[in-house]
């Protein structure tokens, strides 16, 4: 199953974050729950804490910055490459 935070529905909500981007990472983590398959796409590894591993997944100038619990996928942001990283810190 595919989980979404409340930031990320609302940057869909009120435009900032492009439709489109939007249902194509969705598409891809669909594929994701379906396969459970990482190496499908183009995803690292990020820093680790004792309770989770996080992970991103790029696509274009895009990125996703997630983690896995229970074999479901949390989706904390998704921005351009420049913004993701400093909103997810």
């Amino acid at each position: 199953m595919v989980y979404y935070e409340n930031d990320v529905k609302k940057a869909v909500k009120k435009g900032i974050l492009p439709k489109e981007v939007f249902i194509r990472f969705n598409n891809i983590f669909i594929a994701l729950d379906t396969t459970n398959d990482l190496g499908l796409f183009d995803i690292k590894k990020l820093k680790s804490s004792e309770k989770r591993t996080y992970y991103r997944l790029r696509k274009g100038k895009y990125r996703a910055i997630f983690y896995i619990e229970n074999k479901n996928y949390y989706l904390i942001s998704i921005a351009k490459r420049e913004e993701v990283y400093k909103r997810w810190e």
